[in-house]
């Protein structure tokens, strides 16, 4: 089969990380090809920590890929937006709402989406029709705390009912771009 993604340093990358993240949305998987779940996120983001390339993202204890990603090493971000063609920057939203109105535990994602899971580097899982993957390993994870939120009414917002997110920072180990075929 002929590889549909060429590996690329993250200095190279030209996307607007906030349009990206908070625009576009993206897939958290974690787990491996034979036992895995995937989640839309648009929280998150991407920088330098440590002398590192990193990521880092949100989930919430109650998400069933927080048990995935809880027992990983590794786990990847996906992204589907298609810039190249009129249009393509919605193409895939309809797999990202679902991902993230539905729940892994009682429905199979993969077969109500049509996306194709293919096993990365680490054994990861990511998946054929995005454009852009980035592959992180954990280094770091924290779960919110109320008593250090500065600005309580950004707590009130979004943990009035509790369910309070955990932080995973993660080194960047690879950037996957899809190949462009002329």
């Amino acid at each position: 089969m002929e590889q549909l993604f060429e590996e690329v340093i993250p200095e190279k990358l030209t996307d607007n990380v906030f349009k990206l993240l908070g625009t576009d949305w993206m897939l958290i998987t974690a787990g491996t090809p034979e036992s895995f779940n995937t989640m839309t996120a648009s929280w998150g983001g991407l920088g330098v920590l440590w002398n590192k390339n990193v990521s880092y993202c949100f989930i919430r204890p109650k998400r069933y890929t927080y048990e995935f990603i809880e027992k990983s090493e590794y786990y990847t971000f996906s992204f589907f937006s298609d810039k190249s063609t009129p249009g393509g920057e919605e193409k895939y939203r309809h797999v990202l709402d679902f991902c993230g109105e539905h729940s892994g535990r009682d429905t199979d994602k993969i077969a109500k989406t049509g996306i194709t899971p293919l096993r990365g580097i680490h054994n990861t899982v990511y998946f054929a029709e995005a454009r852009l993957v980035i592959i992180n390993r954990k280094l770091y994870a924290q779960h919110i705390d109320e008593k250090n939120f500065l600005d309580v009414e950004v707590f009130n917002q979004f943990y009035n009912e509790g369910n309070i997110h955990k932080q995973y920072i993660g080194e960047v180990v690879s950037v996957l771009q899809k190949k462009i075929i002329v």
